[in-house]
């Protein structure tokens, strides 16, 4: 009755939990689109979506199409990382199968197979199976995100705990199936329950058992007697054979009962199956009642925020379905830092240390600004990795998840200004560099104290030597990405890198701290290692940035807005 009641309250706690979360998808809103749109208008608006992508046969085909290949066989992280997709692969279909295959097993696995029994094959090498893809699947993950040196920020208590009781959960369940094996007292409590108590008969199936499934008697049977080994194995025929086969294809529990054999029968006066059991099950209902608010939930929202990119406008783009979109993207982000592997400027995090630069770390704090759950400083910080963020979608090209990460950024630099959060840095954007370089000079009186950092450090902009070899080749303006993802440098970018160091070689810095070229460049550093002079322009570049930064201010407060030009 008590694990009864434990299952019960679990799935009553996930079923909220989940609900919860899809309530947060017509609540919530990141961007200016849906303003003053109810929850009854943005679930309606999702619904008749929904059904005009089902009704729509290109659209259906689509959604079709996502599921096979993006959903089920994972093909965009084949394309990307062979290792990435075989770690996918196993924990996504390990989990998933076990739930499914052995959580389940009275609703479902029963029901489709007539035969079924736990200790029969191929159920218990499949179980098996699955618990080694599962280990795979962690050890692959912990090995490479050890190996990758990516940044991470810390994880979340509940992912924590969701970590420990899966874990919890493969282990006590291959150490429960390995007692169980050896167990003499199960063999006991099943001879009686299924052969009744005729001691010459349960004499000889306990020779049949201790030879091929290794059950440790006290003391050990004869092992030598052919005729009773045949009379045991004839019972096992008659009584047993329809629902257990040898244990030797467990490939994850028997050989730890076979390690436990020597010392079985002592611990199993503790009936160490029973802590185990509980144990186990204990362990599942936790999971199950952690799922919606641990990573765990990204198993239901990563697939369900796949079909709902593929769906197209029907599903997705029109503009009152578009928040709820982004907030279901929240949700299926796993917090992997794939993304943050190959963002344009997470480099620049090692320099400041603001991990909100990177952006599995941005969706974090977008999803606490969403919810109203941040603080003001979390705001700022958050304002000032949405400015470094150059807008390259490359963190959206390579999402395991396939979450619309450049659509997240761009609403919510929205949703900062319309709140007080917009960064000094966009406003200083937003200025030509002959502008900047007259406030700049007229706020003189607002100049930040230079850090003791800013004092030991040479001044590249200010030395002459640093740009004086420049002989105006254009070579790192040829192989600038920023460059060549403009249709209009002139107009988007004020001056080009060389033209930069033309600037400081005319002594006019101020106008070069301004320049949107510098406030754009990615420091990819391609210009920096084209130079044939070796002018060190990224480098420089940087620096201006920075020392911007600190002659302005860095972060207005909220509600305090910058003076005009």
């Amino acid at each position: 009755m008590f694990l009864k009641l434990c299952a019960y309250l679990a799935l009553s706690i996930c079923l909220a939990g989940v609900f919860h979360r899809g309530l947060r998808w017509f609540t919530l809103r990141i961007g200016p689109e849906a303003e003053g749109a109810g929850f009854l208008d943005r679930f309606k608006a999702g619904a008749k979506a929904f059904g005009a992508m089902i009704v729509n046969p290109r659209r259906l085909g689509s959604v079709l199409w996502t599921l096979l290949f993006e959903v089920l066989l994972q093909v965009h992280i084949l394309k990307q990382n062979t290792w990435r997709w075989l770690t996918h692969m196993a924990l996504f279909y390990g989990i998933l199968l076990l739930v499914v295959l052995h959580a389940l097993d009275n609703w479902i696995t029963a029901r489709i197979f007539s035969n079924y029994a736990s200790t029969l094959n191929p159920f218990l090498f499949l179980r098996n199976l699955l618990g080694v893809l599962v280990v795979f699947g962690v050890a692959t993950v912990v090995i490479r995100r050890r190996a990758d040196g990516r940044p991470r920020s810390k994880k979340r208590a509940s992912d924590r705990v969701a970590l420990v009781l899966l874990s919890l959960l493969i282990v006590s369940g291959v150490v429960l199936e390995a007692f169980k094996i050896v167990s003499p007292s199960i063999f006991e409590t099943m001879a009686r329950d299924y052969m009744g108590d005729d001691p010459d008969e349960i004499a000889a199936l306990k020779v049949y058992w201790a030879k091929d499934f290794g059950v440790a008697f006290e003391p050990p049977p004869p092992a030598g007697d052919n005729d009773l080994l045949a009379s045991g194995q004839k019972l096992h025929q008659d009584y047993c054979a329809s629902c257990h086969s040898k244990p030797q294809a467990a490939v994850l529990s028997y050989p730890l009962a076979r390690a436990l054999k020597p010392v079985a029968v002592r611990l199993d006066r503790l009936r160490p199956d029973l802590v185990f059991y509980y144990l186990h099950y204990l362990a599942a209902c936790g999971a199950l009642a952690l799922l919606p608010f641990s990573k765990l939930f990204h198993l239901l929202s990563a697939p369900l925020s796949l079909l709902v990119r593929s769906g197209g406008d029907a599903a997705s783009d029109l503009p009152i379905n578009r928040p709820a979109r982004r907030v279901l993207g929240l949700d299926a982000c796993t917090h992997c830092g794939v993304c943050s592997l190959h963002c344009a400027v997470s480099p620049i995090y090692r320099v400041i240390s603001n991990p909100l630069i990177l952006p599995s770390e941005k969706t974090g704090a977008l999803a606490a600004i969403a919810g109203g759950d941040i603080s003001e400083a979390g705001c700022a910080a958050f304002s000032e990795g949405s400015f470094i963020c150059t807008g390259c979608g490359r963190c959206t090209r390579f999402c395991p998840s396939g979450i619309d990460l450049q659509d997240l950024w761009q609403a919510s630099r929205i949703d900062l200004k319309r709140t007080g959060f917009g960064s000094v840095h966009d406003w200083i954007r937003t200025r030509s560099a002959a502008e900047w370089a007259q406030i700049a000079r007229a706020r003189k009186a607002v100049v930040k104290p230079a850090t003791a950092l800013d004092r030991a450090t040479v001044s590249l902009a200010d030395n002459p030597e640093s740009f004086s070899a420049c002989v105006q080749c254009t070579t790192c303006t040829s192989v600038c990405p920023v460059v060549a993802a403009s249709d209009d440098p002139k107009r988007d970018l004020d001056m080009t890198p060389q033209q930069v160091m033309n600037l400081l070689r005319l002594q006019l810095k101020d106008m070069a701290l301004g320049c949107r070229m510098v406030w754009d460049c990615v420091t990819c550093y391609k210009c920096q290692e084209h130079c044939p002079q070796g002018v060190r322009v990224a480098d420089i570049l940087y620096e201006l940035r920075n020392e911007a930064c600190r002659r302005f201010t860095v972060i207005p407060k909220k509600g305090v807005k910058l003076p005009d030009a």
